[in-house]
């Protein structure tokens, strides 16, 4: 079970608190940020909130100081005084921002995924139709285990993260039908070249390694899928994406309250 350190609402109207709505399966998007350390620091933030804004105008969900009061919001409940490693989640819909932190669970190596046949409503935004997928991550242990989400027999991303596919030493993602995470868009920006192509699920055992994405992941490398029985060959790629994750973790400025 997810322990919370807070959970708190605020009418989007006037930003008064208002009773705790996490606002799933609500017609809204959220993101979810990596905020670690004393004094805080939240990995990526200014591509989060941008990202946030930008796909809430998608959704006609729209504000004079929507970005300014979500960054509010965001001030009034960090402390300069914690020292953190959580995983700090904004949801905002027509009436409500939702704000909450939990605990970030570090992956271990023995990770598997569990393949479940599931597309996300539009899933080229970070939208709050998530129910059943926390339906599955509610049940799992997520320090070593997630959902691989397939379509039409082709992998897409999974629960919570972006996928990374290594064959013969190059780097494919699938071409559509997931969101682009913030810290995939990282990756790509260092890895020269990313090919993208239908990952079939028949065709998952020429790779030699899969990696996760993601803010609660950072860069998780896939031990085992179980039903295909296909297994991890290589740690080449994890190892070395590894290592551009923790130099701009150890880049990332404090965050200005």
């Amino acid at each position: 079970m997810v322990t919370y350190l807070l959970k708190k609402s605020y009418q989007l109207k006037d930003l008064k608190q208002t009773k705790f709505h996490d606002l799933w399966e609500d017609h809204g998007i959220f993101t979810t940020m990596w905020i670690f350390g004393k004094p805080a620091k939240i990995l990526f933030f200014k591509n989060h909130l941008n990202n946030l804004i930008l796909s809430l105008k998608k959704y006609q969900i729209t504000k004079k100081t929507l970005k300014t009061d979500i960054i509010k919001v965001i001030n009034n409940n960090l402390s300069k005084n914690r020292k953190y490693n959580h995983l700090l989640r904004v949801a905002v819909n027509k009436k409500i921002i939702s704000i909450s932190l939990r605990k970030r669970i570090r992956p271990k190596l023995n990770f598997n995924l569990k393949l479940v046949k599931f597309k996300r409503e539009k899933p080229q935004y970070k939208n709050l139709k998530y129910k059943k997928i926390l339906s599955y991550l509610s049940k799992m242990d997520n320090s070593k285990s997630d959902i691989a989400l397939i379509f039409n027999k082709k992998i897409l991303e999974t629960g919570t993260s972006n996928l990374l596919f290594v064959k013969d030493k190059k780097f494919f993602t699938p071409k559509k039908d997931y969101y682009e995470g913030n810290t995939y868009k990282f990756f790509k920006r260092k890895i020269k070249k990313i090919t993208k192509k239908d990952i079939l699920l028949n065709e998952i055992n020429n790779y030699d390694e899969i990696l996760l994405l993601g803010s609660g992941k950072g860069v998780t490398s896939v031990k085992t899928i179980n039903e295909i029985k296909w297994k991890r060959k290589k740690l080449e790629k994890f190892k070395l994406l590894s290592k551009y994750y923790d130099d701009v973790t150890n880049k990332c400025n404090s965050y200005k309250f």
